[in-house]
């Protein structure tokens, strides 16, 4: 059986504003465990970001529990590494020194500098840019951008990779080709995966299972969907794939019946 490696147990956020209490999540109960990717989708507002940050430690619940490898989430941890949409590099830094500053944070007190450089190209030629990191980040294009997000998370050697929509602001070429990097890089790190998307198949294709949230305010979890398709995945022959459309269209119908139908 496997191992549970974050449990969320009854977790309710609000957040007092000027305008009174705002209760962003209530009532939300989630085991995730060792290995598997995890889709959190729902409408705006629905407090996808704001579990994820849960998560990651950058917040804490106002009610309930949230545990990684069975300890309390007190704030942030080398074991979370998050991505977030916006890549949040360093501007005056090179593409290899962006990365090796997180593994400074993390390996430092234990490696010498030349481990920490090798750490450093391994995580950049991972995501495909060795050649690259020499380079300034406004030197290279917005996909090579995210993926020197994506090789900084990954330099930390997380349990745990969080991702905040990190594909969205990108074309749909560029978003595709790196959907598909990520598979493989989750399929040689065996890394757990918890991403937040509005891309239903994005969803589908990148998880395991795919949490649905209910509209905000008070959102919790409406339905979780199982996606029972074999890896490694190819998007081409997903695309006739009758389970992958089965999947898609359960999505849809949460999102766009259930859901909408109830906000009306």
């Amino acid at each position: 059986m496997a191992k549970k490696i974050v449990q969320i147990e009854n977790v309710g956020q609000y957040f007092d504003t000027k305008n009174g209490r705002f209760v962003a999540l209530r009532d939300v109960n989630l085991d995730i465990v060792e290995g598997e990717s995890i889709a959190l989708i729902g409408h705006s507002g629905c407090g996808k970001s704001t579990l994820l940050n849960l998560i990651a430690g950058l917040t804490h619940p106002t009610s309930g529990v949230m545990l990684c490898e069975g300890r309390e989430i007190a704030g942030p941890g080398p074991e979370r590494a998050v991505v977030f949409q916006n890549h949040s590099l360093l501007p005056w830094l090179t593409c290899f020194e962006n990365v090796y500053l997180a593994v400074e944070r993390v390996f430092a007190a234990k490696e010498g500098k030349a481990r920490l450089k090798e750490r450093t190209r391994a995580a950049l030629e991972l995501v495909g840019l060795a050649h690259a990191e020499t380079k300034f980040p406004h030197e290279i294009s917005g996909g090579m951008k995210q993926r020197v997000g994506i090789a900084r998370a990954l330099s930390m050697q997380p349990r745990i990779l969080l991702m905040d929509e990190p594909f969205g602001a990108l074309d749909a070429l560029t978003r595709a080709n790196l959907q598909d990097e990520l598979m493989k890089i989750l399929a040689a790190t065996k890394a757990t995966m918890v991403m937040v998307t509005h891309d239903v198949d994005e969803a589908v294709l990148l998880s395991d299972r795919v949490v649905m949230l209910t509209n905000g305010p008070a959102a919790t979890i409406g339905e979780i969907l199982e996606v029972d398709i074999a890896r490694p995945r190819d998007r081409l022959a997903l695309a006739h794939d009758p389970h992958f459309g089965d999947c898609r269209a359960a999505i849809m119908e949460f999102l766009y019946h259930k859901q909408l139908k109830r906000a009306a």
